[in-house]
């Protein structure tokens, strides 16, 4: 590039037009490959995290929750905001990359100092001084976060994430892999601590190794103001969010303490374990797609409205399915010393669905070119989710389990309405595409719990078999009645028919370049 020759082997990291023949095959294989590396990625997740709450206490888990409170939001500075400056951009070259790296990097440590600053602080909030050698060690994963964003941004921007998903399932089977190693040699809350650190590590190394582009000198004129001011909206709205979500376990840890905080942080996990983790990393496919699209609104809207069709069908029902069985699956995989977890995690399964279509909101501000719209409707719903998180503090982690879930349900349609008013898309179009789904997981959530809970004999019968038995009959009325009131709905089976459709695509083999 710019006939430089040792750039020449990485030229094609730059370009994307040829991306736009085939866009939709190339978003769907995309999509396999994300989802299916998530997938492993979740099951190792859920795996680790019930030999891991088995070998440690709430105790120690509520310890790290504390500190990662505060401590994520830091080591996701450069994920959040440079990696999606670069991948949205319609044009980048050299020299704009090397540059966003090196004031990523720069940040990146600039952050990791702050954070060892505050470790005093931090104990002295939670009154806990176990705290202050956890923020230290801690701090060193900021800035291994930083080193690689770049790197990850160019091989979304190229929609290989075949190499992505690599890395990142790889970063995940070797940090659980250490911390389970170190919590059975009897570690305690450091074999937590070890995993949040290796992870990054391991993203970092994967990154450089898969991605063949090298940062060079940063460079002035390069033209890096915008993707700058587009990252720091980006992560500034990120920001808004995370506190927005995680305000509530800073107010647990700091009224409740680290026993109730780590019954909440673990039904917190596991339920939203799965649809944030594979609507998370839909989102490097989603904005490289969606991106592709937005000169061309018509075109935009109707893939945004059938992406977010499938996704209110599978996971609207879930919700049902969480909230009907949460307290068995609790006790099923940690075991009866997290029994208030389980009531946590029934709630928090009332708002999977929800939360899987305002999470696209999302997906609209960042491939349309409008953080900073997004900016401000973060400052709305943070003003709205720590109002109710307040008012459910006095009613302990129930209550504040059902503030998180209030304010989903309080801010889906208003942040769907204004996201998608720069393509016209309007509330009604979305809600069409949504109602049924919502709909049918509704009556058949309340039906069963109606049938199994509520009906004489039935419930009797139910309330008799083990706990994995009851799990799987919860399971099967749950779905069976959802499936027949889409098909009544529908009158017939076409979102079954459109979901095969989707997914036989997607799987390797199927996909035929258009």
């Amino acid at each position: 590039m710019n006939g430089k020759p040792e750039l020449a082997g990485v030229a094609d990291y730059f370009s994307t037009d040829h991306l736009r023949a085939g866009l939709r095959t190339r978003a769907l294989k995309g999509a396999s490959v994300t989802l299916i590396a998530q997938a492993s990625i979740f099951c190792l997740g859920i795996l680790g995290s019930i030999i891991l709450a088995r070998l440690l206490t709430p105790t120690d888990f509520g310890l790290v929750t504390m500190v990662l409170s505060f401590g994520m939001v830091l080591q996701s500075f450069g994920t959040n905001g440079f990696i999606e400056a670069t991948i949205q951009r319609e044009e980048v070259h050299h020299k704009q990359v090397s540059t966003l790296f090196w004031i990523g990097v720069a940040l990146s440590f600039f952050l990791t100092l702050v954070f060892m600053a505050l470790a005093p602080a931090i104990a002295w909030f939670y009154n806990e001084p176990r705290l202050k050698p956890i923020v230290l060690a801690f701090a060193g994963s900021i800035l291994l976060a930083g080193l690689s964003t770049q790197h990850q941004a160019l091989l979304k921007r190229k929609m290989q994430f075949y190499r992505v998903s690599a890395y990142e399932t790889a970063a995940t089977l070797i940090s659980l892999a250490v911390a389970i190693a170190m919590a059975f040699w009897g570690w305690g809350h450091w074999a937590l601590v070890a995993r949040w650190v290796v992870s990054p590590l391991v993203i970092t190394a994967g990154a450089w190794m898969l991605c063949g582009w090298r940062p060079g000198l940063p460079a002035r004129g390069s033209g890096v103001r915008p993707m700058v001011r587009f990252a720091l909206n980006t992560y500034g709205n990120y920001l808004l969010g995370y506190f927005g979500k995680t305000i509530d376990k800073i107010l647990l840890g700091r009224f409740q303490g680290s026993y109730l905080l780590g019954n909440y942080d673990r039904a917190f996990q596991l339920a939203n374990a799965l649809p944030l983790q594979l609507l998370s990393a839909l989102t490097g496919v989603a904005i490289s797609a969606f991106s592709r699209l937005s000169r061309d609104p018509e075109k935009y809207r109707d893939t945004y409205l059938r992406t977010l069709s499938t996704i209110a069908f599978v996971c609207m029902p879930l919700s049902a399915v969480l909230t009907l069985a949460g307290e068995d699956l609790i006790l099923l995989l940690l075991g009866p010393q997290w029994t208030t977890a389980g009531q946590v995690f029934s709630i928090f399964g009332s708002s999977i669905g929800v939360l899987s279509v305002y999470f696209t909101h999302a997906w609209l501000h960042l491939s349309l070119g409008t953080p900073d719209r997004w900016f401000r409707w973060g400052l709305l719903s943070f003003a709205i989710t720590v109002v109710l998180f307040v008012i459910g503090l006095r009613y302990g982690v129930v209550g504040v389990a059902a503030a998180y879930t209030a304010s989903l349900y309080i801010l889906t349609v208003p942040g769907l309405w204004y996201a998608a008013r720069p393509i016209r898309l309007s509330v009604s179009a979305i809600w069409s595409a949504t109602w049924k789904y919502f709909i049918s997981a509704l009556a058949a959530g309340l039906l069963s719990w109606l049938l199994l809970h509520q009906s004489g004999a039935t419930s009797n019968r139910f309330q008799a078999l083990a706990v994995f038995p009851r799990i799987i009959t919860a399971v099967c009325v749950c779905a069976s009645l959802y499936l027949a009131m889409i098909v009544a709905l529908y009158r017939g089976v076409k979102p079954i028919t459109q979901l095969n459709s989707v997914l036989r695509e997607m799987i390797p083999g199927f996909c035929r370049e258009k």
